[in-house]
């Protein structure tokens, strides 16, 4: 099995299709056929489905998609740090983030960190802090910027970044608005909530606070993004449970301490793998935040 044949074959499962991979590999597309078919030969098995429209995995290609993409990433990795040795910082940034993450400039760092590596290509790729946490742990980003859950793989290192409280969000002429009090969670028992999907860190942060009191909520309307999330609460839709900071966003929106979560907070962190495992460019990048480069 060769390297050339595995990221032939990753090409073809990530297009679905031989004709584009091969022009995105620029290889001819006989031979790109018969580079997946001496791979078939030698694993006996056949890693594709093959129509007339497109390509699927197999249940042996599935299989083989997760260690070509590790072996492919730790090729990418030795080459980085023998350059990183050298003196030349090269190859790849893979980069996660959730939205609006508190205590990180995510664009003017990476505009720091291009102007010091321009040899260095970044990929950012922005989701829910679970997710974030699973790349980072298989290796499909460097490190991520995420929020602290508890729930993190025990591999993975975290570095602290910053921490807020959370806060409640609601309209202006919403009965807690008016009342302009301190809430609890039972205040909130019998609320409408608008939430982010279940993989935010907010989300889980808020879950876990309202199941540690014993109350139940039920989140009616469900965003992936933030500013979705505060154009339903300006249209006093229902109220929102976020952190501190978010507070800054929509000043027509009155911000309500939340207590009695027994010091839940919004904890934000950089997700790395071991040190042994961290990319060159991940390593600079850090150095980076943390000496105020960016």
């Amino acid at each position: 099995m060769e390297l050339r044949q595995l990221r032939h074959f990753l090409a073809v499962a990530e297009d679905q299709h031989f004709t584009r991979a091969a022009e995105r590999l620029m290889v001819s597309q006989s031979g790109l056929s018969a580079s997946i078919r001496a791979l078939e030969r030698e694993l006996q098995t056949p890693l594709f489905v093959r129509t007339t429209r497109r390509v699927t995995l197999t249940e042996a290609g599935r299989a083989l998609l997760v260690e070509a993409e590790r072996v492919l990433d730790r090729v990418r990795a030795a080459h980085e740090a023998v350059a990183a040795v050298q003196g030349v910082l090269r190859g790849t940034l893979a980069l996660g983030t959730e939205q609006c993450i508190a205590g990180v400039p995510v664009a003017r760092l990476l505009a720091g960190f291009r102007r010091r590596h321009p040899d260095v290509e970044i990929r950012l790729r922005q989701a829910g802090s679970g997710a974030l946490a699973d790349e980072v742990t298989a290796g499909r980003l460097d490190l991520a910027f995420a929020v602290r859950t508890g729930t993190d793989p025990e591999q993975l290192r975290a570095l602290a970044l910053s921490s807020e409280p959370m806060t409640v969000l609601c309209h202006a002429e919403h009965p807690l608005a008016a009342a302009g009090a301190a809430v609890t969670p039972e205040d909130l028992g019998g609320e409408v909530f608008v939430d982010f999907h279940p993989d935010w860190g907010p989300r889980r942060i808020t879950d876990a606070a309202f199941a540690a009191a014993g109350v139940p909520r039920t989140v009616a309307l469900e965003v992936n993004d933030v500013h979705g999330l505060l154009d339903l609460l300006d249209e006093n839709l229902g109220i929102a449970v976020v952190p501190h900071h978010f507070r800054h966003k929509r000043p027509s929106l009155t911000a309500l301490p939340l207590k009695g979560t027994g010091g839940a907070a919004y904890e934000t962190v950089a997700l790395l793998p071991p040190p042994e495992a961290t990319s060159p460019a991940a390593r600079a990048l850090i150095t980076l935040l943390e000496t105020g480069g960016a």
